[in-house]
This record gives structure tokens, sequence and C-alpha cells, in this order.
């Protein structure tokens, strides 16, 4: 429905502009090409970032969390774990980038946002914010367990924030 008016639009503004020059000795072709409109809304991932960094650390670079679990504790603006690293690590093998973070990066923001988007580009380049966000805090498959609802009501929090 939207292409056909986008259509008609040019059609008749296509007309008015002939119309103009028929009185003139130039003949000017325009060529029309249909007008793709997203089927998704533009997002800013800026934001979730943000609302999870909220939501993990209050913003705090060197806070330590999950002190109790085996495997390691979670560190950082994003609370990122060694199991996390690793597979940042994996992922950039695969691609084939000559890059390796180190534990001690998930004390740095700028480098944890920079894992944190490798990860999100890798196995979410589509996915939605309720989908990333949880499998962010539960896992591979963190979308699909009921403990993850109640962090993201917390995401979604922080995001309306943002939008109000």
């Amino acid at each position: 429905m939207y292409k056909l008016l986008i259509f008609i639009g040019f059609a008749l503004g296509l007309a008015v502009l002939v119309s103009s020059f028929e009185e003139s000795e130039e003949v000017v072709r325009i060529e029309l090409k249909p007008i793709e409109l997203r089927s998704k809304p533009i997002v800013n991932h800026d934001n979730l970032i943000q609302a999870l960094i909220q939501v993990e650390s209050r913003g705090i670079e060197d806070i330590k969390g999950d002190l109790h679990l085996k495997g390691g504790p979670s560190v950082g603006v994003l609370q990122i774990r060694p199991v996390m690293v690793r597979e940042v690590n994996r992922i950039l093998k695969i691609l084939k980038i000559n890059k390796k973070f180190k534990m001690k990066d998930r004390y740095d923001r700028d480098k944890s946002i920079e894992m944190f988007v490798i990860w999100r580009d890798f196995h979410h380049p589509d996915g939605d914010f309720e989908t990333i966000a949880r499998n962010w805090n539960g896992g591979p498959r963190g979308y699909l367990k009921p403990k993850t609802v109640k962090y993201w009501m917390k995401v979604q929090k922080e995001l309306n924030k943002v939008y109000e």
C-alpha cells in the first residue's frame, strides 16, 4: 500500500514536471524506482548497551560480581565472565580477525563494549533488544529462561529512561 502511494506521488510529480517542460525543446526522462520501506524500525544499539551497563554495574568499571559462581567472577561495566572472553576470542578466530582479548580487558569500559558488540553481531545480527539482553544475562538460550524475564524488565526500565 505504501509503495503504491509513494509511486502515485512520484507519478503526479513527474506529470507536473513534464507539463512544465512541454514548452521547451528539451526532453527530460526520469526513471522512477519504488522506494523500499524498512520492515523493521531503526534501532539504536548504543541505548541498549547503556541500559545493560546501568543494570549490570551502574557504570562502575572495577566492580566484581557473581563471586560464588564456578568459572570465575563477572567483572567490569558489563559484568563479563571468563567464558564470555573465551567466546569472543573464538568468534574473532572464526571471523579471521587477528585480535585476542585478555581477562583484564573486562575492566576496560571500551574493551568490554567492544566484546559485547562482537558477541551481539555474531549471535544476534537481527536480534531484538529483549532476546539480546536475556541471552546476555542467561546464556545462549537465555531468552527461553524464566529467570531472565526479571533482568529484561530492569533493562526495559533503563531503556524507558532514555526515551522519556
